[in-house]
């Protein structure tokens, strides 16, 4: 098997989940390349790390941003803001860009960071411009698009980097729970070579009480 070469892109690098991504690949070893919005927010990028300036908003930007890698993890979403277009913009029609450049870039691989509960309309985060609502259109066009993607949709975020064991299960199975933003990100990284993750929805929660197992046996025993 040939071995797959160039960094990893991650989208959304400055954010709370996109910092431990980086921070993971490079506990990997794992070349990486570092993709945020703002040129003024690339220091916040770990000394060393490759950047790119790139929103996703941005075809062009997103190609340059994305030129030679092998992989792209997505840890990209909306901010709390009073604009009502913001999920619109970078949730929905800035995942779906993303997409599209890696297609015409020939990048296969797609990890995208979603969310719990993507499903229910009704869901009270659905109160902020319909951000789960537009986070659902962004999986489906990823599932019609040919990549070799994985979404995962954790539950509530924390900060605290805590190793409690993660629980995984199929779309659509899990309604509440929440996972520190570190587990979330062992689970994007551990999907890069996984093939037991390949063209899969998982819920990811972390719970205390929950037996200790492998990322990659969670992967091949969910749906």
């Amino acid at each position: 098997m040939a071995v797959e070469v160039g960094p990893v892109a991650v989208f959304g690098a400055t954010g709370e989940t996109g910092r431990r991504v980086v921070r993971t690949l490079q506990e990997r070893g794992l070349a990486v390349r570092a993709v945020v919005r703002d040129r003024d927010r690339a220091g916040q990028v770990t000394p060393g790390v490759e950047v790119a300036i790139a929103d996703v908003g941005d075809r062009a930007a997103v190609d340059r941003a994305i030129a030679g890698c092998r992989a792209v993890i997505c840890a990209t979403g909306a901010r709390p803001s009073f604009d009502v277009t913001g999920p619109l913009r970078v949730d929905y029609l800035g995942t779906r860009n993303l997409v599209d450049a890696m297609k015409g870039a020939g990048i296969n691989r797609l990890i995208l960071v979603s969310s719990m509960c993507v499903s229910n309309f009704f869901h009270p985060l659905n109160l902020f411009w319909l951000v789960l609502f537009w986070k659902q259109q962004a999986e489906a066009y990823i599932r019609e698009s040919g990549l070799t993607y994985t979404i995962v949709r954790p539950g509530g975020l924390k900060n605290e980097d805590a190793p409690t064991p993660v629980v995984m299960a199929s779309a659509d199975t899990l309604f509440e729970g929440s996972i520190p933003r570190s587990q979330v990100a062992a689970v994007c990284v551990e999907a890069l070579e996984c093939e037991a993750s390949y063209g899969k929805t998982v819920e990811v929660v972390a719970r205390p009480d929950a037996p200790a197992r492998a990322i990659a046996e969670l992967f091949a025993q969910t749906a």
